[in-house]
């Protein structure tokens, strides 16, 4: 096995994430397996109890091992996890992510069983053993489907070298370069050249310091990946972006890093982020990392031109789609990350150039008119003057009635609308409301007391415990037929595996009067009491789900749901349909039963007319 560590130096925010996944790309392009890892320096065991504002978005694993109890072993975890699965196509476990909670919690375990036969247990070495143990564990677990380990696992440390809750990692990354030795480990550091807005030159110094101190812990890079800010002057205002590295910085850096001038990289402002492997590419970051790792005559050329056309096609796109995000957490993009990118998945499929509208939610109540008309205004201008609107998950009553107001904007209006977890019970909450009558129906989440409960907490469910107490990971939706749009969308197949993540569902006791009033439930759990899917037939696109389809959205695999959000918008959904259509009757008849999640992840040609082949995309257009 070989390893190659990802760190970060100067300031955080550089993009280690997506450097680490680039890198596993081109080596997967290379003709080389790979598997990564994510080591996240704090205290919590995962990332579900964290902020949004704080953390980002928390993303939801396929698989977190044996299921001991229905809740708490599927894991929430950092979302750049959410880039390797994108960018690698692979599925990673809840071990892939490491934490000092997790770790501390193991050793402590052990620890009070006696597996340590009475020694003092230490930072070193028992914590800093369990990492390495770890590490060597998980890097053998499959996780492309197929047999045996991978060749390599690229690992990204989280946080800035310097910090002090990373010190047992880096030391324990020091013992294990070390123990597996040079030809099996290479060190990439991603560091900041920054320019003083005064003299206009590219300094060095704080990525010499960042460098010395990788050093002191007993670590060398063997590549340099740098960020270089350059501010230029104009009448109104500066205007900084990102450019290439001055060769006399890089043989500055090089004299004083340690590191070859060829294996020092710039990484400077792209166009998308699906251009980022192509930039380390160009730079022969492929060929440095394979000869430090001794694999530079066991591999081939890397293979990207499949990759290089999806880049391409997304800058070529200018017809907008607007999209109005109505949600709690849009001061941060991040805090939606996966569900952007599965939007740019479907946008880019769908030849459209991807507009979100961020609409806070609280925006578009009555309370916001008398508070602050003048975001009430700008509110409800972008949800008016959207193609389509998505109502993402949330936790919390804030908010909560601008959304139910957004739903029934969208039904009323015929707007295509798709509403992810919570937005399908607000959805379920205004369709009691409006078209039965029922005008104080709520979840119980948001009115304990409520006479008319459409949304109830689920009785497996713990009310004194947040972390791990959630309906969680990859579970079975079973289609009610046919006829449904989503159906329809996945290829008419009997069941899809989607990714969960939710302590409320819809009040099955609710269900038939919802029925009876012309809401549908396309699609249930295995015991049929759980609803999974809600439409409205009438509606050109009116979808809720109680799953999260945007965490198995790839490039060139767009999911279902939000392709079908995208092509309502953009009044392509008849076309996507027929050729939904097409393709279960060309599959039925060559004697395939079994469908496979993605409608369209066989599809490999780009084209730049019809809908033929656009399935394989590309995106990175970050909205």
């Amino acid at each position: 096995m070989k390893y190659v560590l990802v760190t970060g130096g100067v300031v955080s925010g550089l993009g280690k994430g997506v450097t680490a996944s680039s890198i596993g790309l081109i080596l997967q392009a290379c003709g080389l397996r790979v598997t990564s890892i994510k080591i996240d320096p704090y205290l919590n065991t995962d990332a579900g109890t964290m902020s949004p504002f704080e953390h980002g978005e928390v993303y939801v694993l396929d698989d977190g091992g044996e299921e001991v109890k229905y809740f708490n072993l599927f894991l929430k975890v950092d979302l750049d996890l959410g880039n390797y699965e994108r960018f690698l196509d692979i599925k990673l476990t809840r071990d892939n992510n490491i934490t000092t909670g997790k770790i501390y919690q193991f050793v402590i375990d052990k620890e009070r069983r006696g597996d340590y036969l009475g020694q003092t247990v230490q930072v070193v070495p028992h914590i800093t053993d369990a990492i390495q143990e770890w590490i060597e564990r998980v890097a053998a677990i499959p996780v492309d489907g197929k047999e045996g380990p991978a060749d390599v696992c690229v690992i990204e440390l989280g946080g800035t070298i310097g910090d002090i809750e990373s010190m047992p990692f880096i030391e324990a990354l020091g013992q294990f370069s070390y123990r597996v030795g040079s030809g099996n480990f290479c060190l990439i550091h991603v560091s900041l050249v920054p320019v003083l807005n005064v003299v206009g030159e590219q300094k060095t110094k704080p990525t010499q310091h960042s460098v010395r101190g990788l050093r002191s812990m007993g670590l060398a890079a063997n590549i340099l990946a740098c960020r270089s800010t350059t501010v230029m002057s104009s009448a109104e205002a500066y205007i900084v972006h990102l450019q290439e590295l001055d060769g006399n910085v890089k043989e500055k850096l090089s004299r004083f890093c340690h590191v070859p001038i060829e294996n020092i990289i710039t990484l400077y402002d792209v166009s998308n982020i699906w251009r980022v492997p192509l930039l380390l590419r160009d730079q022969k970051a492929h060929e440095a990392i394979l000869k430090v790792l001794n694999l530079i005559c066991d591999t081939k050329e890397p293979a990207l031109g499949e990759w290089t056309a999806r880049a391409d096609l997304c800058d070529l796109l200018h017809e907008p789609v607007r999209i109005a995000m109505v949600g709690k957490y849009t001061g941060l993009a991040d805090s939606y990350l996966s569900v952007l990118k599965a939007l740019l998945h479907a946008s880019v499929a769908c030849h459209r150039k991807l507009c979100v509208d961020w609409v806070p939610a609280s925006d578009l109540e009555d309370a916001t008119r008398e508070e602050n008309p003048s975001a009430y205004k700008s509110a409800w201008k972008l949800l008016k003057g959207a193609d389509g609107i998505l109502v993402p998950g949330g936790f919390g009553d804030r908010g909560v009635e601008g959304k139910i107001l957004a739903a029934k904007y969208a039904r009323e209006n015929k707007i295509p609308y798709l509403g992810i977890c919570l937005g399908m019970q607000i959805a379920v909450i205004e369709f009691a409301r409006s078209v039965l009558g029922l005008h104080n129906a709520n979840s119980t989440e948001f009115d304990p007391n409520t006479q008319n409960p459409c949304v109830i907490f689920m009785p497996e469910g713990s009310k004194t415990h947040m972390g791990g107490t959630m309906r969680l990971g990859s579970r079975k939706t079973y289609f009610q037929g046919a006829s449904s749009k989503s159906a329809k969308l996945y290829g008419n197949q009997s069941f899809i595996d989607e990714r969960h993540r939710h302590r409320y569902e819809v009040n099955p006791d609710m269900v038939l009067r919802l029925e009876e009033a012309g809401l549908s439930f396309a699609g249930k759990d295995e015991s049929g009491h759980r609803m999974e899917i809600i439409e409205l037939p009438s509606h050109p696109f009116f979808v809720g789900v109680q799953f999260h389809p945007e965490f198995k959205s790839r490039p060139g695999k767009p999911s279902a749901l939000f392709l079908g959000l995208v092509a309502a918008a953009s009044g392509q959904l008849d076309a996507v349909l027929k050729k939904s259509a097409k393709m279960t009757c060309s599959r039925m008849s060559n004697g395939s039963t079994a469908m496979k999640s993605h409608l369209y992840e066989n599809t490999t040609k780009i084209t730049n007319g019809s809908l033929d082949g656009i399935y394989c995309n590309g995106n990175g257009l970050h909205v």
